[in-house]
């Protein structure tokens, strides 16, 4: 095992210490997962490291530069451009999304559904995913899924407007500005195509113009193609142990998920992007404050979240308040958290997902990978000897 660290400042007591992150991250790899890159940083200190291997069969190691695909951390970044086009007076936050979309939502819902009910999730519209996947129909009654149709639709071409449809077409998991909310990537399909109305462009290109190019992210783009441009890691899917040895999906058509979870990024320009948006910088404050306004909401793994628009909140009694994301996708998971005074940050990549085996429920089973995983986001968010 390697471990390659990138010190930019001196370390300062009982911020970052560099030993204890290394540890944790170790810890983390040894659990099992192939690769591990993060960065941490701390007011004008940065640690960044990387640990394990980008591809198992060749030993290629993992550097703390490589890309990633970070899953729904895309919606903080829809959700931006979104606010801008509120803050241009181009979107309601309010106003029925029938107004610009009014062919999309069937049965009044484009009457009642507005886009903060997209943002925060509480539309009441369901997931699409189950039906662009046939073969993961049960979803998530895992027990009941195969992964076969990870490998039949590598290449299979989406279109945003047949994922909607998908999603509207089936029974809604809630009213209209309900809550608690359920998470649902139909919502951040509508929310590209409202970008798309009223910009006249592509979602892909405003978010970049508008988001990724003013916040001057060097190495993030949304992908065009199947790949990842650049150096990166292959992206190892186990689907909860049905894929054994895990399998390599880091060559995938995105057009499942679109600009609402296709993100490439790294560690760092991650954390540059919610420095900045936390500093108002992004949006002005005014629509900071209303990312930052919550709503519960049922995560897709069945877990009550505090959620805003494009934001997660989390508490950490003595430590503060972070906002950020998480995401997964086939083979690649990321998280980035940002305390609300905007000098603690964490982001993190690991190149294996769905590691939980099933028990005979179909309830993925505790696995060490867990508890490593929650001991090093702990040293990372809150510094040196935390027992939050």
């Amino acid at each position: 095992m390697t471990i390659v660290d990138h010190e930019r400042t001196a370390i300062l007591k009982n911020a970052l210490d560099p030993t204890e992150l290394k540890t944790a991250m170790d810890k983390v790899h040894h659990a099992g997962i192939p690769g591990v890159i993060a960065e941490v940083c701390d007011g004008g200190q940065v640690w960044r490291s990387a640990v394990g291997v980008a591809d198992v069969g060749t030993g290629r190691l993992v550097t703390p530069d490589m890309r990633h695909r970070v899953g729904s951390i895309s919606k903080t970044f829809v959700a931006a451009a979104v606010l801008q086009q509120v803050e241009n007076g181009q979107i309601g936050l309010d106003m029925p999304i029938g107004h610009y979309l009014p062919r999309l939502l069937s049965g009044g819902r484009s009457d009642t559904i507005t886009a903060r009910m997209l943002l925060n999730h509480t539309s009441g519209l369901a997931e699409y995913l189950p039906y662009a996947y046939p073969s993961l129909k049960a979803f998530p009654s895992l027990a009941k899924t195969t992964p076969e149709s990870l490998d039949d639709n590598r290449l299979t071409r989406f279109h945003p407007t047949e994922l909607i449809d998908m999603g509207v077409r089936v029974p809604a998991v809630g009213t209209p500005g309900g809550t608690p909310g359920v998470y649902s990537n139909t919502n951040y399909q509508l929310l590209c195509q409202l970008l798309e109305s009223v910009t006249g462009t592509t979602a892909e290109k405003c978010i970049t113009q508008n988001v990724i190019e003013r916040a001057a992210l060097r190495d993030t783009e949304l992908p065009d193609g199947p790949e990842v441009s650049g150096p990166h890691s292959q992206m190892y899917e186990s689907w909860f142990g049905m894929i054994d040895p895990p399998r390599d999906y880091s060559v995938y058509d995105m057009s499942w998920v679109g600009p609402a979870a296709s993100l490439i990024s790294t560690v760092a320009d991650l954390n540059r992007f919610y420095g900045l948006l936390l500093a108002g910088e992004i949006v002005n404050i005014s629509s900071l404050a209303q990312m930052q306004s919550t709503v519960p909401v049922i995560s897709f793994e069945g877990k009550r979240i505090e959620y805003g628009l494009g934001l997660h909140k989390t508490e950490i009694p003595g430590h503060g308040t972070f906002w950020g994301h998480d995401g997964t996708v086939w083979g690649a998971g990321a998280i980035s958290m940002t305390r609300v005074d905007g000098k603690r940050q964490i982001s993190v990549m690991v190149n294996l997902m769905r590691w939980n085996k099933l028990d005979l429920s179909g309830k993925p089973q505790h696995h060490p990978i867990d508890d490593a995983l929650s001991a090093f986001y702990q040293v990372a968010m809150c510094g040196r000897g935390s027992t939050a």
